[in-house]
């Protein structure tokens, strides 16, 4: 029996749940169809994977090197074991992803301790770290020896290039390695306008765990080694964490497609300025408070706990403290203006019930 393809859902459905919920860009799904042609060598011998590697130079200096992995946590997992020793440990902030939406897979997987501290805004600092980086040599504790940190944070701040300056000299005085999580990068690097490299290579970072999922790829992230001293057998640890693509040819291009010109840029800068749009509608409504400075593309909302429930019956997004009634709401690549007005509507409408 023959079945002709159709979608099965409504593509005038929007929501502010997460940036993960919107389609691939146009020029990243014409970017897949390019390299569909005829056969490459598998497993990353492929003529997109090299051609990856000089795009990668471009925005991270010619020491880089890229290694293209299926998802963000994979990406993380990886980059954390090719990091530290079977008793080594990771300090991150209480609020990262690896430690709260990972469902345990770098302790789990990967066999090392997080060792995690409480921040305000999500963003640690030198002295915050030193909560946890201590106890070196005592045997009976897992041994500091990698400081995670997001950018943008899991909260939408965003460090300056001196605050991760200031963390990767105290890290590295301290015989850590620095691993940056930017599954929102290209989000800091439009907030903060500024290069990628200025807060990654140039101030110490050592592994980058790059995010291109939440910025319009299909799928597919890469994990940067700017430092290869730091890392150890990072081929063989990506093949054992299952994250080896065969036919990596269609992450690669994916991730050129954003990198090669200003793509990567110019979604980033979209999502964000819709972003800053609902932020300055919401802080019009009553009784609707905003929780962290609005930096990147989330927006952090307190609100009746009641309005909340009925808006997500119009709106798809989470709560993320349902105790507080405090919400996330994420905009993306493809948010519309119209798509942000239509929900401040919604949001009053609901308010004033």
């Amino acid at each position: 029996m023959r079945t002709d393809a159709r979608a099965h859902h409504d593509p005038a459905v929007r929501g502010f749940a997460s940036d993960n919920y919107a389609g691939a860009h146009p020029e990243v799904l014409a970017a897949i169809a390019l390299a569909n042609g005829g056969h490459q060598i598998a497993y990353g011998e492929d003529d997109y994977t090299e051609h990856l590697q000089r795009v990668m130079h471009s925005h991270f200096g010619a020491g880089a090197e890229a290694f293209p992995v299926f998802n963000g946590t994979g990406a993380n997992v990886t980059a954390l074991q090719a990091l530290t020793d079977r008793w080594g440990a990771v300090v991150c902030a209480e609020s990262a992803h690896i430690n709260v939406d990972e469902g345990g897979a770098p302790e789990r997987m990967a066999g090392l301790k997080l060792l995690t501290v409480a921040t305000p805004d999500g963003k640690l600092t030198p002295e915050l770290i030193d909560r946890q980086a201590w106890g070196w040599e005592d045997e009976h504790r897992a041994m500091p020896q990698v400081v995670s940190i997001t950018q943008n944070t899991e909260l939408g701040t965003v460090y300056t290039p001196a605050e991760i300056k200031a963390i990767c000299d105290h890290a590295h005085e301290r015989g850590m390695k620095v691993h940056l999580d930017g599954a929102r990068i290209s989000n800091a690097a439009a907030s903060l306008d500024v290069p990628m490299r200025t807060f990654t290579n140039a101030v110490g970072v050592d592994v980058l765990s790059f995010g291109g999922t939440k910025n319009g790829m299909l799928f597919g992230e890469a994990i940067v080694v700017l430092n290869p001293d730091a890392v150890r057998q990072m081929k063989h640890i990506r093949k054992m964490s299952m994250q080896l693509a065969s036919k990596m040819r269609f992450v690669s291009v994916q991730l050129e497609a954003l990198l090669a010109k200003d793509l990567w840029l110019r979604n980033a800068r979209h999502s964000n300025a819709m972003a800053r749009r609902l932020a300055e509608g919401v802080r019009q409504v009553d009784g609707v408070e905003i929780l962290h400075e609005v930096q990147a593309n989330a927006v952090f909302a307190r609100l009746p706990h009641d309005v909340g429930e009925r808006l997500q019956k119009r709106y798809r997004f989470y709560f993320w403290d349902e105790g507080a009634g405090d919400v996330r709401w994420m905009c993306s690549f493809d948010t519309t203006e119209d798509d942000v007005d239509g929900f401040l509507m919604a949001l009053k409408e609901e308010m004033a019930r």
